[in-house]
């Protein structure tokens, strides 16, 4: 079977970390996010993806370059411009003679997508729309069933009296090549606005599928860190790389932990990195390759990319840093803030509030203190 991964979009909402990378490359665990997404297909017999990408293109090209042990054929397709969900998808119908798989690039899940296609199949489905439950649903839009699955409306960001399930899209679809042939060619055209509405008002069988798994978008810096603890602390499952030093706390080759650190799990660490003695690294963090923690520093529930170094007294809370940022001596750094790629921040200085500060940005010694 084929699948289609939308990844075109800009990840706004990521930034400072998304200037450098799109979204669905960002790293999760130490591996690009796109890697779990196409782990999880190719568990369910799909061995054909088709990339639609916008921002960034050459990141994916040049990463999928490079390795060779997915065992799935790739396919990436750049837009000229913006063509919204399902119009990246129309853009490549012609590589879609059968059922296909639609997947948004920045969903992270273990939906079983062979049960997915299994109920497609038995509902005689021109489009399945997989749906999980939110505890806030006036923030999405939402996807009422009628008593035999078929969807029997969508509504966009209701108020609370409007409410009547919890149930919302989940960014993964099952669509026949029929489908398509609504959809306009070369245009922004969506799925959630254009196309499924229109096969309602046709009276064209679409059907929701209550998915009851794991399910998160990771298109903001609390979710993207969310994503990181939830991995850690087991709530999906996932196959970590490197040697388990000791229970929950898993480091790369070439690292190297002082017998005076004090490390306590979940935490994973990538390759060459170094944590020295009366450093302290808290769980659930995640540190990427050559990464370096000096004495007297200390990380809690946060997430460093590739190349970050703290120096002595440093305090990393609950934020992100973006790749090979340097930390000097007593920056405390909390509150969900996100420093971007080869940021030096000098000493004495305090990042709270969930501050974003760009990449390549110097900030000098007791700058922000607030």
């Amino acid at each position: 079977m084929k699948a289609v991964i939308l990844v075109g979009g800009q990840g706004m909402r990521l930034r400072p970390l998304t200037c450098t990378l799109p979204k669905p490359m960002l790293p999760l665990i130490n591996r690009p996010f796109i890697e779990h997404v196409l782990a999880h297909l190719k568990r369910h017999g799909i061995d054909e993806v088709i990339l639609s990408a916008g921002y960034l293109p050459a990141t994916f090209d040049d990463y999928f370059k490079e390795i060779d042990d997915l065992g799935l054929k790739l396919e990436l397709v750049a837009e000229d411009t913006p063509l919204g969900t399902c119009g990246a998808v129309k853009n490549v119908a012609d590589r879609l003679d059968d059922t296909f798989m639609v997947f948004n690039g920045d969903i992270l899940t273990d939906i079983n997508l062979s049960h997915l296609l299994e109920y497609h199949r038995q509902k005689g489905a021109m489009a399945t729309i997989a749906l999980t439950s939110v505890d806030d649903p006036t923030s999405y839009g939402l996807v009422p069933l009628k008593g035999d699955g078929q969807v029997e409306a969508f509504i966009e960001k209701p108020n609370w009296d409007d409410v009547t399930t919890d149930l919302i899209n989940a960014g993964t679809y099952i669509l026949e090549p029929e489908a398509l042939a609504l959809a306009p060619a070369g245009e922004n055209y969506s799925f959630e606005r254009g196309l499924f509405p229109l096969m309602l008002d046709r009276g064209l069988p679409v059907y929701g599928w209550p998915a009851g798994s794991y399910w998160l978008d990771i298109g903001s810096p609390e979710k993207y860190m969310r994503a990181h603890h939830d991995l850690l602390d087991g709530k999906i499952l996932f196959d970590f790389a490197g040697s388990e030093l000791k229970p929950r706390v898993w480091v790369g080759e070439g690292t190297v932990v002082d017998p005076g650190a004090m490390v306590y799990g979940p935490v994973v660490m990538g390759k060459n990195c170094v944590v020295e003695a009366d450093a302290v690294v808290v769980g659930p963090t995640s540190l990427g390759d050559d990464c370096v923690i000096s004495a007297g520093a200390r990380v809690e529930g946060s997430v460093l990319l590739n190349g970050c170094r703290l120096a002595g007294s440093a305090v990393i809370k609950n934020s992100i840093l973006g790749r090979r940022v340097s930390i000097g001596r007593k920056v405390h750094v909390d509150d969900v803030s996100v420093l971007g790629d080869n940021l030096a921040v000098g000493e004495d200085n305090l990042l709270r509030h969930g501050i974003k500060i760009w990449p390549d940005t110097k900030i000098g010694p007791g700058t922000i203190t607030f």
